[in-house]
């Protein structure tokens, strides 16, 4: 078990590399192009994620089509939101306000799922809202269309786990993760001609190596999943937040202060949780495919 929960931490790892390539492009290409190109080199790993029971045949043999769309769809929206978050954002700050995704799942749940929400996990969303004020600081920091854009990308996030749970294991892996990566592809190829920049050498360089760490990432993922219960891979995920830390003070000189530092450990306890108590009440997480909610 302990090499899988490893495993989660090295997969989170590689996902904060793959997103501080994002940041490091922001300059220099559009929203659209950043989704397309990364989306392009991460399928190239593809392959390494099918699992040997599946066949390429069985990617559109879909149960319920509709909702795989539309995880697909979540799943798109939920990139670009974020890519525009951290390509405009501090990459601590966006990664604080992205993590509000578990608290918005809990809040969607109640008229999605039908499910009740009890004081604890509603204590626990106002103390992760709390926690994103504090590394905001509204009032003191101007707000611009980044924190509107992470806001979102974590609301279509959550969106994208409900939608997850409700497919549960009916549909093949092979089939969740081919349509995400194919429409991603679709989607933001037409819209990047909208605005098309010239690629650079620098660029080829990140956009190559950020798409084969998202796409050893999802590997690394499920090899996780394969040697630990998934409820003990999915806290490593609020890793990143150390990682956004250590590479946004390396590569991009952010720096957080005290007061954002505590906003951070109230957002991930807060998002720590309210994962643990969904897993009590619920067990989600060995009924949703835990993998990462963008391309």
């Amino acid at each position: 078990m302990i090499r899988g929960v490893l495993a989660g931490f090295l997969a989170y790892g590689l996902f904060s590399c793959a997103d501080a390539t994002v940041k490091a492009m922001g300059g220099s290409l559009s929203v659209f192009q950043i989704g397309f190109f990364l989306t392009l080199a991460s399928s190239s790993t593809f392959g390494f994620s099918r699992a040997k029971s599946e066949r390429w045949a069985d990617v559109f043999r879909m149960n319920r089509p509709w909702l795989v769309f539309l995880r697909a769809f979540t799943g798109i929206m939920g990139g670009l939101m974020a890519v525009t978050a951290f390509t405009t954002l501090p990459f601590a700050q966006a990664y604080a306000v992205l993590f509000l995704m578990p608290l918005f799942a809990t809040m969607l749940s109640i008229p999605i799922l039908g499910e009740r929400v009890g004081w604890r996990r509603w204590a626990a969303v106002g103390i992760g809202f709390c926690g994103v004020l504090l590394v905001v600081k509204p009032g003191f920091n101007a707000l611009h269309f980044g924190h509107l854009a992470a806001a979102l990308g974590a609301v279509f996030a959550a969106t994208s786990m409900i939608v997850l749970r409700m497919l549960g294991p009916t549909e093949k892996r092979i089939s969740l993760l081919a349509v995400l990566y194919i429409c991603a592809i679709v989607v933001n190829g037409a819209l990047m001609l909208t605005d098309f920049r010239p690629i650079t050498q620098m660029d080829v360089i990140l956009i190559i190596f950020g798409g084969i760490a998202g796409g050893f990432g999802q590997i690394a993922m499920l090899s996780a999943t394969r040697l630990a219960p998934p409820d003990r891979v999915a806290p490593a995920q609020y890793s990143q937040i150390i990682w956004a830390v250590i590479l946004g003070a390396l590569f991009f000189n952010e720096f957080p202060d005290g007061i954002a530092a505590v906003g951070m450990g109230l957002v991930v306890l807060s998002g720590l949780f309210t994962f643990f108590r969904e897993e009590q009440l619920r067990g989600w997480s060995r009924r949703t495919f835990l993998m990462r909610n963008r391309p």
